[in-house]
């Protein structure tokens, strides 16, 4: 019986994973700018992490004083990050209860200590990216990485606000042609009378932010959240390649070993 259920869940879990690949399957995503040996951009990146996901986010598996090694100070971190705790040792949490955040949205916001191990790079960066108006959702926005998300676009006021414009093809090739021209966030749809629609997002009203400061302001939150999925991600690599050389030098010796011990055998 314990294995039924084991192949039973693995079954379901094949599942949602298709279900979720045919959904983005015409999904085109502008690739998120990796810059995580940049210190001064994850430095950003958790300050603005701090300033504008923290109120309602938790980072629940990431401390304070883990920053230390992204070159600040205990005294940067208390006197310009920590709002919800006193102690540098205390993990990133809120002080909107649980409880509160149900009522408020219908479901709490979820933790981002690991969202970026689970969702990746790109799809954090489009996501951002990806809000603009609609008059027929509870909240006023909506997404196009993530349709009909119950989270708003909290960072309106610096992006600017973007409408969804949807364009015609009669078919596939001319609409993945015209996504490919967007040159960023833009999916292709199947229609009732088989035709396909490119869908991108077009700007509405200007933002306290240009396109591309917005775009560097996103991608700097996106580097701090890979990073706090796996901080030690850096130095695991390092230590992987001194280990690899090691391994290689360690080869060589043996391979001249062998060699000089068959030349005395023959």
């Amino acid at each position: 019986m314990r294995k039924l259920a084991l192949i039973a869940c693995a079954a379901l879990a094949l599942v949602g994973l298709a279900a979720n690949a045919a959904e983005e399957a015409g999904l085109r995503m502008a690739p998120a700018p990796d810059n995580r040996l940049d210190i001064a951009s994850l430095q950003r990146g958790a300050r603005d992490f701090v300033n504008y996901c923290l109120t309602c986010h938790t980072a629940k598996y990431m401390r304070y004083n883990r920053l230390t090694d992204l070159g600040l100070t205990p005294a940067q971190i208390k006197s310009s990050l920590m709002f919800a705790s006193d102690k540098i040792g205390d993990t990133m949490t809120v002080a909107m209860r649980e409880d509160d955040a149900k009522t408020w949205f219908g479901n709490p916001p979820p933790d981002l200590s690991v969202e970026a191990r689970v969702r990746g790079r790109d799809w954090l960066y489009n996501y951002l990216l990806g809000f603009y108006r609609d008059d027929k959702s509870a909240t006023g926005w909506n997404n196009l990485v993530f349709p009909n998300v119950g989270m708003p676009d909290v960072l309106w006021q610096l992006s600017g606000t973007g409408k969804r414009v949807e364009k015609e093809f009669d078919n596939e090739e001319s609409a993945e042609a015209a996504a490919i021209a967007v040159k960023g966030l833009a999916m292709v749809e199947p229609t009732k009378d088989h035709k396909y629609t490119m869908v991108s997002i077009a700007p509405d009203a200007p933002g306290t932010m240009t396109r591309a400061q917005y775009e560097a302001f996103v991608g700097d939150i996106v580097n701090y959240l890979d990073y706090m999925g796996e901080p030690i991600r850096d130095e695991r690599i390092h230590l992987g390649m001194i280990v690899l050389i090691f391994l290689g030098v360690l080869f060589a010796l043996a391979y001249a070993l062998k060699r000089d011990y068959w030349k005395a055998l023959h």
